[in-house]
């Protein structure tokens, strides 16, 4: 009976410490910056892995009082660039901690 106590306070601690690392690892990718941007450089934007906006640059030649669809085009183009690539690296830090657990 013992040795069971022994086990489930080993695995108790062996989680407590995934969760930490698992914490540090989200406060990192949380403050890392991720810059996305639309063709030809003409938006680029910058996001922390939360998913907040940091700043946006926008080159004057992307500004057309004629077509305001093209700068608005643009700025999708640029933060869907910058989704994806916090997608990308979240799934690469974050899915060694859910992987084969169902569901995840």
């Amino acid at each position: 009976m013992r040795g069971g106590m022994g086990n489930m306070q080993n695995m108790m601690r062996q989680v407590q410490k995934m969760q930490k690392q698992v914490a540090e690892e989200q406060e990192r990718l949380n403050e890392t910056e991720f810059i996305g941007v639309a063709p030809d450089d003409m938006v680029k934007v910058t996001f922390t892995g939360n998913h907040k906006m940091k700043d946006i640059v926008i080159n004057p030649e992307a500004i057309d009082e004629d077509d305001p669809d093209m700068l608005q085009d643009l700025v999708v183009a640029a933060v869907n660039d910058a989704m994806s690539k916090i997608d990308s690296e979240t799934n690469k830090t974050m899915g060694k901690y859910t992987k084969g657990i169902p569901g995840l």
